[in-house]
């Protein structure tokens, strides 16, 4: 039986801003909502292995992550509340530090959920829907959390009517717990508790937008002085309020004052609002506006730094803020503002704007703050005292929608994905001393199309179909070839020059070829007028991609793309699938059809980039899998019209193929992939389809016979076989809609009786598989250096691209996983 763990995973986080919480009990793990997954991932650790472990258990996208304070550094609880309605909580199970267990799961909300809080030294946690109602949960559990359960306390239901999108809860004082809720109006509710139940205490009014954030903190670190709320809003401002224990009240706030409010500052209300707790009298009075912000404010954080007080904030406009009170005024300042410059801002993401800062985070100890953007990718800063700046680290990315197709390099040296957020993304290992972790490399595609199909043509070289229809050739940049042989040892072996990089224009879709700069070189602007300015995102110094790491967001999504260098023409809908010959001279193409006139299969050379006329004819519906045999001589390809079919090499011709053979009920549903075996076995080829159903084939010059079928357990939608044979077996991958992925074993002597392994659904994706690919290459075949750092000669790697927006490799161990050595 084969083992299998998880080398890579790749996934982005969800544009929400309570998507995300850092652990601050010793763990270390920051953990995101990731399409309907929880990702595990720990920022600070120096062996850059990026997302841990994914959680699978919601069943739609995961708005809101919480970790609730347990008091204990070995035994973290994950809260997370869901578009699916549901409430999940998750236990450190102790195997490892990413491995959590689903204890309980809560279905009394009628809505989807966007807003947790919870507050250390209590067992209370609130959560609200968007059905207008705010619950009150009280854990019950045993000293070491070992026995978890929740009892509800109380529904608030919110008057007037708005959807809960920021919560937070503290404690007031030994006899009661303090609770802010907001969300789709511009008021906060505040609300006091008695005996376990919560009243409406008051109402906070003066922002003019929907409010996003709401965060407690005490005025000074050893928990005296007044309690600090802060409130974020989409109305560009962000609002402190103070609540102060007594009669009086507190000393009124210079930050009122502030000439920098202008005329707001004469219509900023300090009204008082009196609030009372089983104990004590406060007051709740407005303390300071921070405006600084340029668009939406998403998300606001306290921490307290030595003797300072220091709220975190990010915005729609490209910026992470730090704010803190001047000692000597009063008055809250910004010391600090990473992110990008406002003058990006409207730009595409191919030129570099981002789209906004959803998720701010500090770190445990306060060093480090995390941000994540609109494209899926977290950015990460640490502070340098020495140098006293704050320095961007590594972090990690990934798609954020459905990833559609997978390809290695032709020669195995790198990962290129495409999918539904309209990107290529190319990953590959950073190799250091001994060290090995995986990244993303280079974004050499931002579409405006939903990309469906990619695959390799040469090591520089892939060619990628989307929802429109036609088909794009992208060759590699001098940029990036440089990057990956600098850091991952792959040497480029194009045969024509490589142009500097690529841009995009802002209305465009062609990724156009530019020539680097030297720094000190200007870049002339043009007589004619602004309308004939250069445009910024054109120009790039040589020195931009001259890092020594893993590439940052920044430059991903401005300088790492690659020049388009072809079209391909002829088809009347969307690209649905697309295969290259192994020795790269032939690309065949299919899209989506519901006549036999558009059911054709295309197929274009290489050299001059030209259609091979007539086009293949076989199927009635949309093809959805099309595959070259290792040596080029026959063509498969499987339709939604339940057929498989044939085409072989015609005469002398490399590039003429004609039908030889075909089953048009080759399932008795439709076929949504297929794969052919290593050459040295025989013509043999596998089948999968939506009858949950692999068949394997065996292909004599006119015919093939059904040799064996597997069962799944749901509709198979992918499949792939290792192209070499495993000591007189051969191994055979596939992935259903349910995420299930197996590894077949089958004996050349024995095709009937296939050796199925399934992968631990914990391991697995949560929804379909759209692709599965072996690594090329990978062993005996890859270079000396990578045999001695890869983990043993019987291991296989395979990529699987899914529905759950994650794009993960797994190494596959097998005492048969030998190579034969006639292979």
């Amino acid at each position: 039986m084969s083992s299998t763990t998880i080398e890579f995973i790749s996934t982005g986080g969800n544009r929400h801003p309570s998507a995300a919480d850092w652990d601050l009990q010793g763990s270390g793990l920051l953990a995101f909502g990731a399409d309907c997954n929880i990702a595990l991932w720990d920022p600070l650790n120096n062996d850059y292995r990026g997302v841990k472990a994914l959680l699978n258990g919601h069943m739609d996208v995961v708005n809101v992550v919480k970790f609730f304070p347990t008091g204990l550094s070995d035994n973290a609880i994950i809260l997370s509340g869901s578009t699916d309605k549901t409430l999940r909580i998750w236990r450190a199970d102790g195997s490892s530090p990413t491995s959590f267990e689903l204890v309980k799961t809560i279905t009394d909300h009628q809505s989807p959920i966007h807003c947790l809080a919870a507050f250390p030294g209590t067992d209370v946690f609130a959560s609200g829907s968007s059905d207008g109602v705010i619950r009150i949960w009280k854990f019950i559990h045993d000293p070491t959390f070992a026995k978890i359960d929740v009892e509800l306390l109380q529904s608030i239901i919110l008057t007037p009517k708005f959807f809960p999108l920021a919560l937070d809860i503290t404690r007031l004082d030994d006899s009661s717990l303090i609770l802010a809720a907001a969300g789709t109006k511009n008021i906060i509710q505040i609300y006091i508790s008695r005996d376990n139940r919560f009243d409406l205490a008051a109402t906070l009014s003066g922002h003019e937008g929907w409010i996003r954030s709401l965060t407690f903190s005490q005025e000074q670190a050893n928990g005296n002085g007044d309690l600090l709320l802060a409130s974020a809003s989409q109305d560009k401002y962000i609002r402190l309020w103070r609540i102060h224990q007594g009669d009086d009240l507190p000393a009124v706030s210079n930050a009122t004052n502030d000439p920098a409010l202008g005329v707001l500052g004469k219509s900023l209300s300090n009204k008082a609002h009196r609030i009372e707790s089983k104990l004590f009298k406060y007051s709740i009075t407005f303390e300071a506006l921070l405006l600084g912000h340029e668009d939406w404010i998403y998300s606001a954080s306290w921490r307290h730094n030595q003797d300072k007080l220091q709220l975190l904030s990010t915005s729609a406009d490209n910026s992470l803020a730090i704010w803190e009170s001047d000692p000597s005024s009063g008055v809250w300042v910004c010391v600090t503002r990473l992110g990008e410059i406002s003058a990006q801002k409207g730009s595409t993401s191919a030129t570099g704007s981002s789209g906004g800062f959803w998720i701010g985070l500090w770190s445990p100890d306060g060093s480090s703050v995390v941000s994540l953007g609109r494209t899926g990718s977290w950015r990460l800063w640490s502070y340098v005292p020495s140098e006293d700046r704050w320095s961007q680290q590594v972090a990690i990315s990934g798609h954020v929608k459905e990833v559609k197709g997978i390809c290695w390099a032709k020669n195995g040296s790198y990962l290129l994905s495409t999918g539904s957020d309209q990107t290529t993304r190319l990953y590959a290992e950073w190799k250091r001393g001994s060290k090995r972790s995986w990244h993303e490399f280079s974004r050499p595609q931002i579409h405006g199309y939903d990309l469906n199909c990619i695959d390799s043509i040469s090591p520089s070289q892939f060619i990628s179909g989307a929802d429109e229809k036609l088909l794009r050739v992208f060759d590699e940049p001098r940029g990036a070839a440089n990057l990956l042989n600098r850091l991952c040892g792959i040497e480029s072996i194009s045969s024509q020059p490589l142009p500097d990089a690529a841009n995009i224009p802002v209305l465009g879709l062609s990724n156009k070829a530019i020539q680097a700069v030297e720094d000190d070189e200007t870049v002339a602007i043009s007589d004619e007028g602004e309308r004939e300015a250069v445009d910024p995102s054109s120009v790039i110094h040589k020195s931009t991609l001259d890092f020594n790491h893993p590439p940052f967001e920044d430059h991903l999504a401005r300088h790492l793309l690659w020049p388009e260098t072809e079209k391909l023409y002829g088809h009347g809908y969307e690209i649905s699938a697309v295969a290259t010959s192994n020795n790269g001279k032939l690309v065949a193409t299919a899209c989506r059809a519901s006549s036999i006139d558009h059911a054709v299969i295309r197929v274009y050379e290489t050299e001059e980039w030209s259609e091979i006329k007539p086009p293949l004819s076989a199927h009635s519906l949309t093809v959805t899998g099309l595959e070259f045999s290792e040596d080029d001589q026959y063509l498969l390809s499987v339709g939604r019209d339940r057929q498989w079919a044939i085409f072989e090499r015609s005469g002398n011709s490399r590039a003429e193929y004609k039908i030889v053979a075909a089953n048009p009920k080759g399932h008795s549903r439709m076929i949504l992939d297929a794969s052919w075996g290593p050459k040295s076995a025989g013509h043999i080829f596998a089948t999968a389809g939506r009858d949950k159903m692999v068949k394997l084939w065996q292909f004599t010059s006119t015919d093939a016979a059904c040799k064996t079928s597997i069962s799944a357990t749901s509709s198979v939608t992918a499949v792939s076989f290792l192209r070499h044979i495993v000591r007189g077996t051969i191994c055979l991958a596939y992935g259903a809609e349910d995420g299930t992925v197996a590894v077949c074993n089958i004996s050349l002597g024995d095709l009937e009786k296939p050796n199925v392994a399934i992968i631990d659904r914990k391991l697995t994706p949560s929804k379909a598989i759209n692709q599965l690919a072996w690594r090329p290459a990978y062993g005996d075949k890859a270079p000396q250096e990578d045999i001695e750092h890869s983990v043993d000669r019987n291991t296989e790697q395979i990529a699987v691209a899914s529905e759950d927006n994650s794009v993960r490799v797994y190494l596959v161990r097998n005492t048969t996983l030998r190579r034969h050595t006639s292979a």
